[in-house]
């Protein structure tokens, strides 16, 4: 099936509105992480910070579907947008006067609306690659890896951003630069948005959002354990540790390690978008026939719950900060990265492989739904394995996890998706 160019004028658009807002989000995240940490918050009260967020994600996913079947996804769209507007501009309103309590609160409540704001962006760009991409020689992978890995590359380079933003402007001018920069995008998008898209359609009920297909509801419980997985060590763990190696405690030895360790979580996510967006030719998927992709899947997850395994180790015979582990984690925490791509790119394409065209809203949304439920337990679990058993237990927490994952892609059918029936 060849594809009209109003096709891909409409991706073009919707992936460069979806880059515009996740580096947003990533510089968002570093900011909060690493302000609230200078301000004294114990790693368990870092996580809380994020804990709203990716529990509206996941109301949120699973709504969204729904909304974007009965109003259009470019509806979702820009609601997305324009949420993560208003919640910049909430948090430049924080006041560093406030007690302890009323702070986590406040920033929850907002990080919260942005959780909403980046699923309405999410599901409406993920889905819309279901409906504009072309069906032959691997299409749909290729264009779902090229805007799932061009957008992690992009949330890699805010993590940077958002480092360099609060070394140089402060926490509340940073806030404000971003909103200003994503209010101007979210009028270009409104203003040049082609058409190409579905306007959705009035009988759409929610019930319609939970999925009857196995592959679906096995593919969703696998994307739980391996974002589980990932933001165990990822959201606050890794970076409070590299912290703690990398400043003396000084202004100076804070404004180094904010760059380092912005610099460090912007590499891994650059890597991991630039690996994601190359998984169709490593996979081989314009020749391989679908089912073969879907069988690879439980092989990559058994693979990549061998890395964090490996850290475990090291991390339990050294107690201490040692100058060997911390290169021994950035090194395997790289590999893994780059192997959790490939993972992830392939779970990405599975789902919109196993969706119907005329539901993919939403099983997008349930699956990004499980998406989110995982990030919760892993954000959960980041601050508590973390101050509880340190390193040892937050990534033996991580390989179980993937362990977990690669059963659960065991259970994925090969005989059943509907690329072939758009």
């Amino acid at each position: 099936m060849s594809q009209h160019p109003e096709g891909l004028s409409a991706y073009i658009a919707v992936t460069a509105s979806y880059w515009a807002f996740m580096l947003t989000d990533g510089a968002l995240r570093m900011l909060v992480l690493l302000h609230f940490h200078t301000l004294g918050f114990t790693p368990v009260q870092l996580a809380y910070l994020f804990v709203l967020y990716e529990i509206a994600g996941m109301v949120t996913n699973l709504s969204a579907g729904w909304i974007a079947a009965r109003f259009g996804l470019t509806s979702t769209l820009y609601a997305g947008l324009g949420l993560q507007v208003v919640a910049l501009l909430a948090l430049a309103q924080l006041d560093p006067g406030w007690a302890v309590g009323l702070s986590v609160a406040f920033v929850m409540v907002v990080q919260g609306a942005s959780g909403v704001a980046k699923d309405l962006a999410k599901m409406s760009s993920k889905s819309a690659v279901k409906i504009l991409a072309p069906t032959n020689a691997g299409g749909l992978f290729r264009w779902v890896a090229l805007l799932t890995g061009s957008k992690n590359a992009v949330k890699g380079l805010g993590f940077l951003l958002g480092a360099a933003l609060l070394a140089t402007l402060g926490f509340v001018w940073a806030v404000l630069s971003m909103a200003a920069v994503l209010a101007v995008i979210l009028v270009a998008v409104l203003i040049a948005m082609p058409p190409g898209l579905p306007k959705g359609r009035k009988g759409a009920k929610f019930s319609e959002v939970f999925s009857k297909s196995s592959n679906v509801n096995w593919l969703s419980a696998a994307r739980v354990f391996l974002f589980g997985a990932r933001d165990v060590w990822f959201v606050v763990g890794i970076p409070i540790y590299f912290y703690a190696v990398l400043s003396d405690g000084s202004e100076e030895g804070n404004r180094a390690a904010f760059f380092m360790v912005g610099a460090f979580m912007a590499m891994w996510v650059i890597l991991y978008g630039i690996v994601q967006a190359t998984a169709p030719r490593l996979l081989r998927a314009a020749t391989r026939p679908e089912g073969e992709l879907v069988t690879t899947a439980r092989g990559w997850a058994w693979a990549l719950a061998a890395i964090p395994a490996a850290l475990t180790a090291a991390a339990l015979t050294s107690p201490e900060p040692q100058p060997w582990l911390t290169v021994t984690l950035i090194a395997g925490l790289l590999v893994f990265g780059a192997v959790f791509a490939v993972n992830s790119a392939l779970h990405s394409y599975l789902i919109l492989a196993f969706t119907k065209a005329e539901r993919v809203t939403m099983d997008v949304g349930f699956y990004y739904m499980a998406n989110a439920g995982g990030r919760l337990l892993g954000t959960v679990l980041s601050g508590l394995t973390y101050q509880v058993g340190g390193l040892g237990l937050m990534l033996g927490t991580a390989t179980a996890m993937v362990a977990l994952s690669a059963l659960a892609s065991g259970r994925l059918d090969p005989e059943h998706t509907q690329v072939t029936t758009q």
